[in-house]
């Protein structure tokens, strides 16, 4: 599990001479460098160090503990405490929130993203399925609709997309595959290598991943309105780690979750999209939207053979999956 294992380590706690605790210090596992999609993590550690006078902090590492795809095995190891991952990362070893990742589900907002998450997070079945890996799922981390960007010519319909590679996973993948195109699954630290280097000719991301990450720095073309759906990136607890805490440090943490939710949605809505606009227009980047029928199509091709696949696949590893569905899609409709 590579820099993991050397990292090992239980909650550290600072003793005093006379052998009283004084802090406890978690390590965190992130992953590229700080941007929209950890500020709820960084909003956290600030208020958690806050509430307790700074006897319990956060230390944030971007990427100095583990990659990306590794961070849920840390977490079950206990090489870490906190972590953040992707659903899509590995599909197989956390099943039951990939429902949230399926195509065209209609999320509207990054404050519905929030509501439909948490509510999956506390279902019997989702705690049971990542208490596998001894974790504890804390929070998500909403994004909105993903969007492609891509060099080369402008696909001027979906048709385009024919053959086309794409830095595209879990869902988001899968409904791609209906219009074509060749999804190629990898970690967003590879992506910029991999579209340089012609590996893929376009990249799927949420608007901050596309900044952060720089798909924009020799993109030609972004589409306005594909909107395929989203990924599922959780923050997760080490379960043993979160028992261990005292009562008052347990509560400065799990108190501080709504707060550091607030943050990040201001953040993102107010900051980050307040860029993506300008960032597009200083590079020249060609803003493609598509017709409603197109999209129609699109959304009629993919999303309910994805559902009905996932419902089936899941259902034999044992899982609730129409039930998790149902409540996903219940949600949603009633405009939680």
């Amino acid at each position: 599990m590579g820099r993991i294992l050397t990292g090992l380590m239980a909650t550290a706690v600072t003793f005093g001479v006379a052998g009283e605790a004084l802090a406890t210090e978690w390590n965190v596992s992130l992953w590229g460098k700080r941007r929209a999609f950890t500020e709820h993590v960084e909003k956290l550690a600030e208020l958690v160090s806050e509430k307790t006078g700074g006897e319990f902090t956060l230390n944030i590492s971007y990427g100095g503990l583990s990659n990306n795809r590794e961070n849920l095995d840390g977490i079950s190891i206990g090489a870490f405490e906190m972590a953040q991952f992707c659903a899509g990362y590995h599909a197989d070893k956390n099943p039951s929130i990939t429902v949230l990742e399926l195509p065209f589900l209609g999320v509207s907002s990054l404050e519905q993203e929030i509501d439909v998450s948490m509510a999956v997070y506390q279902h019997p079945a989702v705690v049971k399925d990542l208490g596998r890996w001894n974790a504890t799922l804390l929070m998500p981390s909403p994004l909105p609709q993903y969007n492609i960007v891509g060099t080369g010519d402008a696909p001027s319909t979906l048709a385009d997309f024919d053959g086309l590679s794409v830095r595209a996973t879990g869902g988001i993948g899968a409904a791609m595959k209906t219009v074509g195109a060749v999804p190629t699954s990898m970690s967003a630290s590879e992506v910029r290598q991999a579209m340089d280097s012609g590996v893929v000719k376009a990249v799927s991301f949420a608007p901050h991943a596309h900044m952060s990450f720089g798909t924009i720095e020799n993109a030609t073309w972004w589409t306005t309105n594909l909107n395929p759906g989203t990924v599922n990136c959780p923050v997760v607890v080490n379960t043993d780690a979160l028992e261990s805490l005292s009562d008052a440090e347990r509560d400065a943490l799990l108190s501080s979750v709504d707060e550091a939710l607030d943050h990040y949605v201001t953040f993102y809505n107010e900051k980050t999209m307040a860029n993506w606009g300008p960032a597009l227009d200083e590079r020249g980047i060609e803003r493609v939207t598509f017709s409603d029928a197109e999209i129609t199509a699109f959304k009629d091709a993919a999303a309910a053979p994805a559902a009905a696949a996932w419902i089936e696949s899941n259902t034999a590893r044992g899982l609730p999956a129409q039930e998790l569905y149902d409540l996903v899609t219940g949600m949603i409709a009633e405009g939680s």
